[in-house]
């Protein structure tokens, strides 16, 4: 099968590419290496996926990717320095392949920028996506699956969220872009039968994980001895999703979306596992062996107080089974952490 991943260098995508290839799939990866993390680290990424173990001599930005696409291409493998607010590039790219499959991970992602730039977020999150579903009705690709997140539930009161609630009150611009996209989605779906599945990740992490993120960040704070940002009294909890656990959810969606029609679906994928903010630091304490140093300060605007997924429908529909338990996943990102001295 050939799939097209957006953000295919980025943390999630980088092992969903690694994921397909190891499987003999073909992968059509189009990433825009955007500002907001070193572009280093998505080229280190991309090669990790392709099983490049060759050392890369960074220079300048434009200039590296150009080498990593020429390094990384192959039958199976094609990468594309590629925006997907540029409708025109991305139509270069639907008329090149054949496309069986779009798996849309990009976006620009977090809450806290989305309240900063709230009109960028806009323009990638709706206006992108879209590009995507008009490429994909005018070359007759049927079938997507689309990245969500459990911020759309914002500061839902019944817990854990289900599919089935309601998601009208978002709590943040990024939260927001989110939901367009699965009303979007199904506008797409209903007009040009586009088979659909939304899947809400609930807090994923591990290696490779960005290092804007808590427990990357926790984790290069601590062991440098400095402080870390501790919002609110620790009461603050996530259901923290290990990666191979996503990557195993989004390939038993692609399994289902390629064996049934016409469907249009929205699954959560979480761990079911509820951590709340002190047990997260002092969980990564315990495997650095190591005190963090914490800077007290308020909830930040945004912020939801609980995330928790329902993944009865997951299990149901696709046979999704998480099997990490936190502190087996915070024990295995360390382990690459350390090792990767990042």
């Amino acid at each position: 099968m050939n799939y097209l991943v957006t953000g295919g260098s980025g943390f999630i995508g980088s092992h969903l590419v690694e994921h397909l290839l190891k499987n003999g799939h073909s992968v059509i990866n189009i990433d825009n290496f955007d500002d907001f993390y070193d572009y280093q680290i998505k080229i280190k990424n991309t090669l990790e996926s392709v099983g490049k173990t060759l050392e890369f001599s960074f220079h300048e930005k434009d200039l590296d990717i150009q080498k990593l696409i020429f390094e990384t291409t192959s039958k199976k493998h094609q990468l594309y320095y590629q925006d997907i607010r540029d409708k025109d590039g991305l139509e270069n790219i639907f008329h090149k392949h054949k496309i069986d499959l779009v798996i849309h991970l990009a976006a620009l992602a977090g809450v806290r920028p989305s309240i900063e730039r709230p009109l960028e977020y806009e323009e990638v999150n709706i206006r992108g996506t879209m590009n995507l579903w008009e490429l994909c009705k005018e070359f007759e690709v049927k079938k997507f699956i689309n990245a969500s997140s459990s911020s759309v539930y914002g500061n839902n009161k019944k817990t854990p969220f289900s599919e089935e609630d309601s998601v009208e009150q978002p709590i943040s611009p990024y939260a927001a872009t989110k939901k367009c996209g699965e009303i979007l989605g199904h506008v797409y779906h209903h007009l040009y039968k586009i088979d659909m599945v939304h899947l809400r990740f609930f807090t994923v992490y591990g290696p490779r994980q960005r290092p804007d993120l808590a427990i990357h960040k926790f984790a290069k704070l601590i062991t440098e001895n400095k402080e870390i940002p501790f919002y609110g009294d620790g009461s603050t909890a996530r259901d923290y999703t290990y990666i191979d656990d996503i990557i195993e959810g989004i390939q038993k969606s692609i399994t289902y979306i390629e064996t049934h029609y016409p469907i249009y679906e929205i699954i959560n994928l979480g761990e079911s596992e509820i951590i709340n903010l002190n047990e997260m630091v002092a969980t990564i304490e315990n495997e650095l062996e190591k005190k963090a140093q914490k800077k007290k300060l308020p909830m930040q605007l945004g912020d939801v107080e609980k995330t928790s997924a329902n993944i009865g429908k997951a299990k149901t529909l696709i046979g999704y089974h998480p099997r990490t338990h936190f502190q087996n996943g915070i024990k295995k990102f360390v382990e690459w952490f350390l090792r990767n001295g990042s």
